[in-house]
């Protein structure tokens, strides 16, 4: 039997889309794409868009379903609306791909639990700007499939992978290419899903620190110290 799970996405973020991407090529079709239309929507996606700045953008929503798949558009992913549609669809997963913080209503729904893919490596880097605050303090850069709780980006740990950093990279193709990883890691957390292997790892909540957006400041330091080459963390 088929996977039955439901994708949250602020209408065409770049990370939703890609994502989709990558799970309906392994052959993971959402019972519901779930998109929030609202000015949040608007401004985390052109947000997103300047983080990959010359970087090829991932297929659109509409282009990636179709007739099979239901998509529909919600104000906020935490209204009451929200949680009608997703309790009549009755989703095993519920799979995040770029949403503002969804609250306890829910993520109670589904039998499985709610599942990110949060672009850093947990716990040292919990928030936002994950890859520029990683450049800046000179952490490691990965993703981190997670269960998704109460608390910003602080559930089990389910699967995680360092994104290799390559002399020469800019931040906008490392922001791209983490776009990539984090659908890929997705894609193998609903394989184990399937195969009912899915385990998660508690986060010890005294590592790490939970970060806003970086400063334009800050983020300038971290692309220097990319184009530099004193990042500490690259493979060749």
């Amino acid at each position: 039997m088929p996977l039955r799970f439901a994708l949250l996405v602020l209408r065409d973020h770049p990370y939703g889309r890609e994502m989709l991407r990558i799970l309906l090529e392994r052959g993971f079709r959402p019972a519901l794409v779930l998109e929030e239309a609202s000015p949040l929507a608007d401004e985390e996606r052109a947000k997103f868009l300047a983080r990959i700045a010359g970087q090829p953008i991932p297929p659109t929503i509409a282009e990636l379903v179709d007739d099979r798949i239901p998509r529909q558009e919600v104000g906020n992913h935490n209204a009451p609306s929200c949680k009608e549609v997703l309790e009549t669809i009755g989703p095993k997963i519920l799979v995040l791909g770029g949403t503002r913080i969804i609250r306890s209503q829910i993520l109670d729904i589904p039998q499985a639990g709610t599942v990110n893919a949060h672009p850093g490596l947990l716990p040292g880097l919990r928030g936002s700007s994950s890859v520029a605050w990683a450049l800046y303090k000179d952490l490691p850069i990965g993703s981190t499939v997670h269960y998704v709780n109460s608390e910003i980006d602080a559930g089990p740990i389910i699967l995680q992978r360092p994104l290799p950093v390559h002399r020469g990279e800019t931040y906008e193709r490392l922001v791209r290419r983490m776009l990539t990883l984090s659908g890929e890691l997705m894609a193998e957390t609903l394989a184990l899903f399937a195969e009912g292997r899915a385990q998660g790892i508690p986060q010890d909540s005294s590592i790490g620190e939970t970060l806003r957006v970086i400063p334009a400041g800050l983020l300038a330091q971290a692309k220097a110290r990319l184009k530099e080459g004193r990042y500490s963390h690259f493979v060749d």
